[in-house]
Order: structure tokens, then sequence, then C-alpha cells
């Protein structure tokens, strides 16, 4: 018996220390000044989150190679709770800046912005995807 309870704690406490941050998935960007979007990965690194661009595609929405996919576009976002994540950077493609960053989640939006030297840019909402 007592090694059942040990065990049912272990498989209990592990899934509770790895539940995933609601972030947590694949994002279809706003399309950029061109047009463009893309599909943006968001994972934990360390103890924030961090999103990298797998995919991009024309504004016609079909795939296209872009030197950027691969490349991590959010990075360092600590989530506050509440669906708030701040003190992060994101990296705009179509302007070649990083930006300081906050995001905020609500539901299957993202809500992404940024500001260098007291220049905002709103990226906009991302949408999940399913």
């Amino acid at each position: 018996m007592r090694k059942l309870v040990c065990a049912v704690f272990l498989v209990f406490g592990a899934s509770v220390a790895h539940a995933a941050d609601p972030a947590e998935g694949l994002w279809k960007t706003r399309p950029d000044d061109n047009g463009n979007f893309g599909h943006v990965q968001i994972a934990p690194c360390g103890k924030a989150l961090c999103g990298t661009l797998v995919k991009a595609f024309d504004g016609a929405g079909k795939p296209v190679e872009s030197a950027n996919v691969g490349r991590r576009i959010v990075w360092d976002m600590v989530p506050y709770g509440n669906g708030r994540y701040d003190d992060g950077k994101v990296y705009s493609p179509d302007r070649d800046k990083t930006y300081n960053a906050e995001m905020r989640l609500n539901g299957n939006s993202l809500t992404v912005k940024g500001c260098v030297l007291g220049i905002c840019r709103d990226g906009g909402s991302w949408t999940r995807v399913k």
C-alpha cells in the first residue's frame, strides 16, 4: 500500500510540475506591413516563454521560404498570471527591429506589443492555430 501511495504521489506531482502555460502552443501572427504572416511556436525557455517562427506565409496564405524560419521571435516573456506576460523581447522581421515587449492572453487571442526608444508598435492579435 505504501508503494502505491508513493507511486500515485510521484505521478500526480510530476503532472503538476509540468503543467503547460496557457500561452504555449502554435500561434498565427497578424499580417506584417507586406501582408506576410507566420506561425510562431510558443514554449517554455527557463522560467519564461519564448517563441520560434516555424513557418512563413505570403498574403494569400501560401507557404513561403523565409530566412527567419527557425529564428526566435519572442523571448524572455515572464508569466505574471491572469494572461499577462512582460519583461520580454519581440523581433519584427519586416522591420528588422527588436522591441521590449509584453503579451496579453485572452482565450485563443494573444495580443503582442513592443516598444523601442519610446516608439511603440502594436503587434496585433495573434490567433491560436488548432
